[in-house]
């Protein structure tokens, strides 16, 4: 199967991806919205005309971010809204709030590497919850609003860590293995990308296309549990603005339009590898199996249920 590929790349910006875009009438929600590539990401989407909502876990917080997006785009219509993706009235009060049409949802905010184990109120291990099932559950939550605008697209923040642990289904709680910050952070990585396979699959009759993506390297405050040093070689980093890019692509490119179950890294669809390469590039075969994504999705709907 022939990759998809594009005339961007590694230091491609999310401003030069989108320079041609047109979002005017849209509206986009972005969680994570007010730090690290969530900010450049809400801000290209608003300089390209779209009502941009940036849900975060501190509204008030995210004032000043939205503020600033506001007086740099000359977009009046970007807003903040509060989301905790580990609480799971937060989520439904959030998409009981949203009413009108939704044609982007960017599934960005993330936590790495907590060194200890940590669980939600409801006993879920929390990188998982808070990476994945979160989001899992706020996708379905707007579901409606995503069919409504009749063309929409879903896309989901992963990573390279995602090669360091499928999702192991017997114990995706950590009660019988003894917890590993990076191995939990690998696991709701893999979730994220077999959330885009399942949904790809699920979701398009209803005109929502879900893809999946690496952002990179980039040094954010998602390091703040490896003591906020990247390890990455510097010649592998990227900036903020580097690492929305690929977010920007897949939420905007004429190119992808009704395509999706895709994993797309340095504004590319990464090839499929069947061992961890020293440079973490490409995707894991686990990772995008059919199988595995639709023992996923009925999980979820069974830990959501409970």
């Amino acid at each position: 199967m022939q990759l998809i590929t594009t005339g961007f790349g590694m230091r491609s910006t999310a401003a030069e991806v989108a320079a041609s875009v047109n979002l005017r009438g849209k509206h986009a929600i972005v969680t994570g919205g007010a730090s690290g590539i969530g900010v450049p990401t809400a801000l290209t989407l608003a300089a390209h005309g779209a009502a941009v909502t940036l849900a975060v876990r501190n509204e008030l917080a995210a004032q000043k971010v939205v503020e600033e997006i506001i007086a740099t785009t000359g977009n009046k219509n970007v807003y903040a809204a509060t989301l905790d993706l580990s609480n799971r009235k937060s989520i439904r009060e959030f998409t009981a709030k949203w009413k009108c049409p939704l044609h982007i949802l960017i599934n960005n905010a993330g936590v790495m590497a907590i060194p200890d184990l940590q669980l939600t109120e409801d006993g879920l291990e929390m990188q998982f919850a808070t990476n994945y099932l979160g989001h899992f559950e706020l996708t379905l939550g707007l579901r409606e609003a995503l069919a409504a605008a009749g063309n929409a697209r879903v896309v989901a923040v992963s990573s390279s860590g995602h090669l360091l642990s499928p999702v192991i289904f017997d114990d995706i709680n950590f009660d019988f293995r003894f917890y590993d910050p990076w191995v939990a952070y690998g696991q709701s990585k893999s979730a994220v990308i077999l959330f885009a396979v399942a949904a790809s699959k699920r979701l398009a009759h209803a005109g929502i296309t879900v893809n999946a993506l690496n952002p990179g390297a980039i040094a954010t405050n998602l390091q703040r549990h490896v003591g906020g040093q990247l390890k990455t070689p510097p010649e592998l980093q990227k900036t903020p603005e580097q690492g929305a890019a690929t977010s920007i692509l897949l939420a905007t490119a004429p190119l992808m339009e009704g395509k999706g179950g895709h994993y797309f890294e340095n504004c590319n669809e990464a090839p499929v590898v069947s061992k961890r390469p020293a440079d973490y590039q490409g995707v894991a075969a686990y990772a995008l199996d059919s199988i595995n994504a639709d023992r996923l999705w009925e999980t979820s709907l069974e830990l959501l249920a409970r």
